[in-house]
């Protein structure tokens, strides 16, 4: 039995290390000892919500008509898609959720410029070559067009798509060396390779339109055969606006259209205040937590405190190992999780001292005190843990981001309190006892 304590004991002393060294720090790196080379590396810093950091709100909606069946999967790839373009934008920490049949919320945390991302998330990004035959085109011009043939709308003729976007392989952004202004490369795949060579080699001295969402980008003439599956797209751009076509052909076009139904803009001072005051009212919350139950609990209660804090350094490094985007109704579930260890460890001391009333040593008390408080302690914890899922489930279904932060730090939160009230408390007191050996139990126990 003391040799199986021992080995817990040691096993906490791991956990409790790893949960310290994750803690304090902001990147994690395990290198090779003989060579120092980088074996494994991980950003751990932590992930504030938009209430603490500041940032956007995005709320998308399938811009299409009534009745128009809208597919899981496309809602999907239109969630997948916004997250790659606004990542390439540099937002790394957003967050693109499904709420619900039609809808998407996105969250930017530290977004100052909102415009950009609105730009890039409406666009289709649809990206089209189309033959214009003997005509040039003014950039900017609306067109329709069509993949099949020729066809006349409202007397104008409809250019005929040679192909999409969808064969592009690569594309980035470059400077051609004959202008200041930059280009976008492009490389096509196979497929695309063999209709560009063919088309190019059957129509030098035409114009190849450049269509990105049914407007022209650029018109250039074809001078001769491009057979190698590159090229270079030219508009008189920018390098924002080059950067930006440049994500939207990258990830590709929306299955669906877009568009915004509102947006949230929290400024960063705010988030700080927020944040300011979430620590401080935590801190005095574990402090008068520590008091209580050191005053009233006396020695198991002091143990109580030791765990407590071994559960805040395993429950925030798994925040922010995971990682997971701590808010305001985040750190609300969290501090609630605290209480179902607190909770815990009160259902076991008051079960421990009706023992010592009745009679029982303190050993036989100890081992009672556990078996009959766990019922309580499992079921009670099972229920909390069936209410996160289902809060969670509202969360993602509805959009309701607050209430899906609150359910999983709260889950996490009880998930962890378990393990340290099971085993961190029961071992560290069991060994407490074999090396004190209290014998005023009046005193150390408050019976």
């Amino acid at each position: 039995m003391r040799q199986n304590l021992y080995t817990r004991l040691v096993l906490i002393l791991i956990i409790v290390a790893l949960a310290i060294w994750v803690d304090v720090s902001d990147t994690l790196m395990i290198k090779n000892p003989i060579n120092q080379n980088v074996i494994a590396e991980r950003n751990v810093r932590p992930h504030l919500g938009l209430d603490l950091r500041g940032g956007l709100q995005v709320i998308l909606e399938a811009d299409v008509e009534e009745g128009v069946d809208i597919t899981a999967d496309q809602m999907e790839v239109a969630r997948a898609i916004i997250e790659n373009r606004t990542n390439a934008l540099g937002v790394a920490e957003n967050s693109i959720t499904l709420a619900g049949d039609r809808r998407l919320v996105g969250e930017f945390p530290g977004v100052e410029n909102a415009d950009d991302i609105l730009s890039i998330i409406q666009q289709t990004g649809l990206l089209e070559f189309v033959d214009f035959a003997g005509t040039p085109v003014d950039v900017g011009t609306t067109i329709q067009t069509d993949y099949a043939s020729n066809l006349v709308a409202d007397g104008a003729t409809v250019y005929h798509t040679i192909m999409t976007g969808a064969n592009l392989t690569s594309v980035g952004v470059t400077n051609d060396g004959t202008s200041p202004e930059p280009v976008i490369a492009i490389e096509f795949d196979v497929e695309g390779t063999t209709i560009f060579a063919e088309y190019t080699t059957n129509n030098v001295g035409n114009y190849l339109g450049i269509v990105l969402d049914k407007q022209v980008i650029s018109s250039p003439s074809i001078s001769q055969p491009l057979v190698d599956g590159t090229g270079i797209i030219t508009g008189n751009f920018t390098v924002e606006s080059a950067n930006a076509l440049t994500v939207q052909l990258r990830y590709g076009s929306l299955p669906v259209p877009l568009k915004v139904v509102d947006t949230r803009y929290i400024g960063p001072t705010l988030g700080e205040d927020s944040l300011q005051k979430s620590l401080i009212a935590g801190l005095i919350g574990m402090i008068i937590v520590i008091l209580f139950m050191g005053l009233y609990y006396r020695l198991p209660g002091i143990v109580a405190d030791i765990s407590i804090l071994i559960y805040a350094a395993i429950a925030f490094a798994i925040f922010k190992f995971v990682p997971v985007t701590l808010t305001l109704a985040g750190i609300a579930g969290f501090l609630l999780s605290t209480g179902s260890a607190l909770d815990a460890n009160i259902l076991i001391f008051e079960r421990i001292k009706e023992e010592l009333r009745s009679g029982l040593t303190l050993t036989h008390a100890v081992e009672k005190g556990w078996k009959r408080a766990w019922s309580s302690i499992r079921d009670s914890n099972i229920a909390t843990i069936i209410t996160s899922a289902i809060l969670f489930w509202f969360g993602s279904t509805f959009g309701a981001t607050i209430v899906k932060g609150f359910s999983l730090t709260l889950a996490l939160g009880v998930l962890i309190s378990l393990f340290t009230a099971l085993f961190v408390t029961r071992t560290l007191l069991s060994l407490v006892l074999q090396w004190f050996k209290p014998t005023n139990l009046k005193r150390w126990f408050g019976i």
